[in-house]
């Protein structure tokens, strides 16, 4: 029985160092900052949400990336939701929108995670 047991940890053995960074390779991630967030007019029974980050990816090898926002949502005859929506940030400056019904609104929102990019030699 014990045979047995040595593929299977050699497998997750595999998958586990062989998804961490190799030797003297570091992971950065870029900074995200909201500058701005506005509703827009109702239409057609919703209204989007929408805001304005600015991305600082100085640090990272790569040109773009995801991460996640994080939201309270508030409805008038439903409990609050903490939901998350995925985005992909580019250096500079990035806009993203969420749609949302007559009757919700965002009662909070911050930046949920960001995925680590390899670090700028």
């Amino acid at each position: 029985m014990r045979r047995s047991l040595w593929p299977g940890l050699s497998a997750c053995a595999l998958a586990v160092f062989g998804l961490a960074p190799a030797a003297g390779q570091t992971s950065c991630q870029p900074e995200l900052t909201f500058k701005e967030t506005r509703f827009s007019e109702m239409q057609e029974q919703h209204r989007t949400w929408t805001a304005v980050l600015t991305v600082d990816a100085s640090s990272c090898a790569t040109t773009s990336g995801s991460f996640f926002i994080s939201f309270i949502r508030l409805k008038e005859v439903a409990p609050d939701m903490l939901f998350s929506e995925e985005f992909t940030w580019r250096p500079g400056r990035v806009e993203v929108a969420v749609d949302f019904w007559a009757d919700e609104a965002v009662l909070d929102y911050w930046i949920g995670s960001i995925a680590l990019c390899p670090c700028r030699d």
